[in-house]
């Protein structure tokens, strides 16, 4: 969790910072890569994985309802885990580039 929401406070601290210093080399990356960790990473953890597991704890596993939740918890969470996946690579590309950016500039 560490991992996870202490990079979101890094990200929410550099969006905000890209933002005051609009004007400087790399903040719309640093903006785009913060917006991409945010929304794409935290986002869809929160909206979308977290609430397929905890139905998923919540059922029977040897119940009907249960094979049935299985079967589409497989489905759903595994395209939303590649999609905060790629939206975490993103991120990261972005981040890595505004660091870059800036240190050829400076």
């Amino acid at each position: 969790m560490t991992a996870l929401f202490g990079t979101a406070a890094a990200c929410i601290f550099l969006a905000i910072s890209s933002l005051l210093k609009w004007h400087q080399p790399g903040a719309s990356y640093l903006l785009l890569g913060s917006l991409l960790y945010l929304v794409g990473t935290v986002g869809v953890t929160i909206a979308f994985n977290v609430p397929l597991n905890d139905a998923l704890a919540t059922v029977e596993p040897s119940s009907t309802d249960g094979a049935g939740l299985w079967a589409r918890y497989l489905t759903e969470w595994t395209f939303w885990n590649h999609v905060r996946t790629a939206a975490a690579l993103a991120a990261s590309a972005s981040l890595t580039f505004a660091l870059c950016y800036r240190a050829v500039q400076s």
